[in-house]
């Protein structure tokens, strides 16, 4: 796995979670309650790029935040 791109796309579900004003608690209980098994401590090692994202967890999280793929997934840099 490419490690840059990782960390770009945890930045991004970063800045969409902090933009619904979600504590990555709330973000991991609600992907709780719709299937996925992942921690509090996941999603923060997913945010800083040391954990990388399972398809599953790419579209609950969109469904989640509202995001767009496009916007979970852009890896350009800033």
């Amino acid at each position: 796995m490419n490690k840059e791109i990782d960390k770009r796309i945890g930045n991004n579900v970063r800045r969409l979670r902090k933009q619904k004003k979600m504590t990555q608690d709330q973000l991991a209980a609600k992907l709780q309650v719709n299937g996925c098994d992942i921690t509090r401590s996941s999603v923060a090692k997913i945010e800083v790029g040391q954990r990388h994202l399972y398809p599953d967890e790419i579209i609950l999280i969109k469904e989640i935040l509202g995001a767009k793929y496009e916007d979970i997934l852009d890896v350009k840099k800033e």
